[in-house]
């Protein structure tokens, strides 16, 4: 069976031009990952779980309509930027990370893929003046860190199901960091939509402005 079949299992309405892409992330990132640490090597094996499922855990609490703004911000191998914008087409997707080879790597992975909605930047996110609709992340620092990076990058008006704001993955303990933020939240826990291990303490949370 194929390893992308499990994108398939959780998300059966892909058509085909998205399960072909599915498809194709494996090798996409085996072969760089041979030049270019994108990824931990020995998660090479457990791609489609442990990078590709955990980015779109995000669609499982969101729909995006067309037209909506997302931004990546630390981006390292395209997560979880890349699955998204292979599952919301009409939305603009924005990869950003500070490191050079990274970047021009997932520039090539996502021609490869034929992704038109994606616009890759080496930056960090402290230079950005661009506004979006969410900012995602995964694991990229201390949440009150992250926050004080991309505080001023978010579009006031929502047009999503969801207030616009941070959507951001992460294990292990984290309320201690919520509590120094000046933000409303919803914890997701990410085993409520994928039953494997992997995700047992995996979280998706969702930060937005109380008055949005």
């Amino acid at each position: 069976m194929e390893k992308s079949a499990i994108i398939s299992r959780y998300f059966p309405k892909l058509s085909n031009k998205q399960q072909s892409q599915f498809r194709k992330i494996g090798p996409l990132y085996e072969h760089w990952n041979t030049q270019l640490n994108l990824i931990s090597r020995k998660d090479i094996t457990q791609l489609y779980v442990s990078h590709v499922l955990h980015a779109l855990s995000i669609a499982k609490v969101i729909t995006c309509k067309p037209g909506t703004k997302i931004l990546d911000v630390g981006t390292g191998g395209g997560f979880p930027g890349i699955p998204l914008a292979i599952l919301f087409p009409a939305v603009q997707f924005h990869l950003m990370d500070s490191i050079g080879k990274k970047i021009k790597a997932v520039e090539a992975i996502a021609a490869s893929l034929s992704l038109k909605n994606v616009h890759t930047k080496q930056a960090r996110a402290e230079t950005v003046h661009e506004q979006y609709d969410f900012i995602v992340g995964r694991a990229v620092a201390k949440l009150p860190i992250f926050y004080n990076w991309v505080k001023d990058l978010l579009i006031q008006n929502s047009q999503n199901t969801l207030p616009n704001g941070i959507l951001y993955l992460k294990g292990g303990k984290f309320l201690d960091e919520l509590k120094k933020l000046p933000l409303a939240y919803c914890v997701y826990p990410i085993r409520h939509f994928f039953t494997e291990p992997f995700f047992e303490t995996k979280n998706l949370i969702h930060l937005y402005h109380h008055e949005i």
